[in-house]
């Protein structure tokens, strides 16, 4: 089911469209926003240079460096009584991002989340209950008001208060659960522990976003629910979440709605544009927003795109699941890998669970590497030949030979009811 007839448009539409507004956000820019009126300078261009979407590759990278020299509102386009509201990333890396909206920009994030929601199955008869976070981090609001535009029942119950969600999700029968994909496993556990079959309810999707996650462990949500996990991509910076999602009749790649945000692979060292197909950083240009234009604005995310058409019949591109951030990148002992690949190679050994830790640390001038990883409650075999078989195969698939590998219990390694999961405790610092 398509929400918009611009899905399904041919790419040569779709261009004109791109090229069109991209000529239009561009002067947008230069004659709002000092920062990109000075960075086009010295990059030797004007609005004029510009004349259609191939030429996105020209125009500077906006970094999230500029952010936090541009903090609080150095990048806003509009003055403040023409914004009507404001989000911020979490700032867990350190200075929050702020970010504005008009009531033009909250329409249109009303419009791809609705759009995103129906790519993903839902419908206006549907009870959706939202378990990510409001506030100013986007997840809450941003599914909340996509629920409302496309007609669906919108339990608004946020993040946390595990033994609520489980009260809700059977009382009122909820058909869709919105929430993290860690906090997916976690209340899978919950409802085990009270002897709760989340498959004799009526769930039967749930939409997971907001951390990295593998497809192993989508297949234990799956599995732990009964459900049909569909992956969701955003980022305060651009929108929130409706950014790009995976539909529900193939699940082949996430679509990025590219009538608003127009997407790029580049090579993370070199700035390069890449051809789709190949993996690197994501770069995405906003093409509609008011309140806060970026121009190829770097994620970090590590992904990549294809432009082949859906078994779905949508036209606009598709990025694989982010396997990893750029700033995530782990240097031990010159190997280079990704929390993802350290996890998705352990996950492939069926008795291990989707719950680890990662702890790195530095004696004298060596990295040290240690992983901390829990056992299925089926496995009941020796722990030891467990953490052989791990150290084995992390050692073929990624030349990595950890300092220590420790299987423990279940329940061992600590949940996270609300936010995002952290996996990696780097003690080198």
């Amino acid at each position: 089911m398509t929400y918009s007839t611009i899905e399904t448009s041919d790419r040569e539409r779709l261009h004109e469209l791109q090229s069109e507004r991209l000529r239009d956000i561009v002067t947008y820019a230069h004659e709002n926003v000092p920062f990109y009126r000075e960075v086009l300078k010295e990059a030797g261009l004007s609005p004029g240079d510009i004349d259609g979407i191939e030429d996105c590759a020209r125009l500077p990278f906006t970094t999230k460096e500029d952010f936090r020299v541009e903090f609080p509102d150095g990048l806003f386009a509009v003055d403040w009584d023409a914004v009507q509201r404001v989000h911020a990333s979490s700032g867990t890396t350190g200075t929050p991002k702020i970010v504005s909206y008009t009531d033009a920009d909250l329409g249109i994030w009303r419009s791809v989340m609705a759009r995103s929601l129906a790519s993903a199955g839902v419908t206006e008869n549907d009870v959706v209950q939202n378990a990510y976070g409001y506030g100013l981090f986007t997840g809450g609001l941003g599914f909340h008001d996509g629920c409302e535009e496309l007609g669906a029942t919108v339990v608004p119950v946020g993040g946390g208060n595990t033994a609520r969600q489980i009260e809700l999700l059977v009382d009122l029968g909820c058909d869709v659960l919105a929430c993290t994909p860690s906090y997916c496993l976690y209340l899978a556990e919950e409802m085990e522990r009270r002897s709760i079959d989340p498959h004799g309810l009526p769930l039967s999707t749930v939409l997971i976003g907001a951390e990295p996650f593998t497809d192993p462990m989508r297949e234990e949500i799956e599995a732990a629910l009964g459900v049909t996990a569909i992956d969701v991509y955003g980022l305060s910076e651009i929108i929130g979440p409706g950014v790009s999602i995976e539909c529900a009749a193939a699940q082949d790649g996430l679509h990025v709605w590219e009538d608003h945000f127009y997407p790029e692979i580049i090579d993370p060292e070199t700035g390069e544009v890449l051809p789709d197909g190949e993996q690197g950083e994501l770069v995405l240009t906003t093409l509609t927003k008011e309140a806060l234009p970026l121009l190829r604005y770097r994620t970090g995310d590590i992904t990549s795109l294809t432009r082949e058409p859906c078994a779905c019949g949508r036209t606009h591109a598709r990025m694989d699941n982010v396997t990893g951030r750029t700033d995530d990148l782990l240097i031990v002992r010159g190997v280079n890998v990704y929390a993802s690949q350290i996890e998705a190679t352990m996950l492939d050994i069926p008795e291990v669970a989707p719950h680890y830790r990662i702890d790195l640390s530095r004696e004298g001038a060596l990295d040290r590497i240690e992983i901390t990883a829990e056992h299925h409650e089926r496995y009941e075999d020796d722990l030891t030949a467990l953490e052989t078989r791990i150290l084995e195969r992390l050692n073929a698939i990624l030349d990595l030979t950890p300092d220590a590998i420790t299987v423990v219990e279940p329940d061992t390694i600590e949940r996270t009811e609300t936010g995002k999961v952290q996996r990696v405790f780097d003690h080198r610092s």
